[in-house]
C-alpha cells in the first residue's frame, strides 16, 4: 500500500515486481551518472576560456561519443528484455481467474471451481468501517493462494479497461472482444489494492481492485464456504 508524499514505488510482493524494482534502480543510477557528466562538461565550457584545439576536430572523440551511447543502451536493453520475458511466461498455474471488466465493476471467475464467481464493487464512503481505505475498498476481494502460479484471463464486457495491481507488478488491458493472459505469483500473504488504469468513462476510478493472498489451507476453506454459499 503507498504511503502519504511516498516517492517510490510500492513494496513488491511478487518475484516479477521486485525484478522491475531492480531495473528501475539500475535505469536510474545510469541516467544519474549521465546527467552529472553532462552538467560538468556544461560547467566547465560555460567557465573555461581555454580551448584545446585539437578537440575541435577529433576523430577518436567522435567515435567516443558513438561507442559510448551504444553501450549504454545495451546495458539497459538486455536486463529490460530478460524482464519482458519473464512477464509473459506461463508456466503450469495452479489457478485460473478471469477478471472481467464492466462500468463501472470487476466480475471474478475462478474457471478451476464450477460455481465460484462473484461482483466486485467499491464499497461507498459512508459505509467504510474505521481502517478501511476510501476509493479502494471493495465489497468482495479476489482471494487466492500465496507463492502458487495465478494465470489471469482479462477482459471487458462494454468498454476498454486495465487490470491493475502495482504491487504485483500487474497491469493488463481489459479490451472488449478480446481474452489477455497474464501470470503472477504472490510471494506473501496481505491485501494488495489497484485501480482500473484506463479512462473507461466517468467512474474509472471507482472500480478498486483488491487481491487478498492467503495462505493455501485458508484459501481452500475460503473456496469452501463459498460454493457452499452459492
Amino acid at each position: 500500500m503507498a504511503h502519504p508524499s511516498q516517492l517510490g514505488f510500492q513494496d513488491a510482493a511478487s518475484p516479477v515486481m521486485e525484478e522491475l524494482l531492480h531495473f528501475h534502480d539500475h535505469a536510474l543510477m545510469i541516467i544519474f551518472l549521465i546527467s552529472v557528466m553532462v552538467l560538468y562538461i556544461i560547467v566547465a565550457m560555460v567557465t573555461t576560456k581555454l580551448t584545446d584545439k585539437y578537440i575541435l576536430d577529433s576523430q577518436e572523440i567522435e567515435i567516443i561519443w558513438t561507442v559510448l551511447p551504444a553501450i549504454v543502451l545495451i546495458m539497459i536493453a538486455l536486463p529490460s528484455l530478460r524482464i519482458l520475458y519473464l512477464m509473459d511466461e506461463v508456466n503450469d498455474p495452479h489457478l485460473t481467474i478471469k477478471a472481467m471488466g464492466h462500468q463501472w465493476y470487476w466480475s471474478y471467475e475462478y474457471t478451476d471451481f464450477e460455481d465460484l464467481g462473484f461482483d466486485s464493487y467499491m464499497i461507498p464512503t459512508q459505509d467504510l468501517t474505521p481502517g478501511q481505505f476510501r476509493l479502494l475498498e471493495a465489497d468482495h476481494r479476489m482471494v487466492i493462494p500465496v507463492e502458487s502460479p495465478i494465470r489471469m484471463l482479462i477482459s471487458a464486457e462494454d468498454v476498454l479497461h486495465s487490470w491493475a495491481v502495482p504491487s504485483l507488478g500487474m497491469k493488463m488491458d481489459a479490451v472488449p472482444g478480446r481474452l489477455n493472459q497474464t501470470a503472477f505469483i504472490a510471494s506473501r500473504p496481505g491485501i494488495f489494492y489497484g485501480q482500473c488504469s484506463e479512462i473507461c468513462g466517468a467512474n474509472h476510478s471507482f472500480m478498486p481492485i483488491v487481491v487478498e493472498a492467503v495462505p493455501l489451507e485458508h484459501f481452500e476453506n475460503w473456496s469452501s464456504f463459498m460454493l457452499e454459499d452459492a
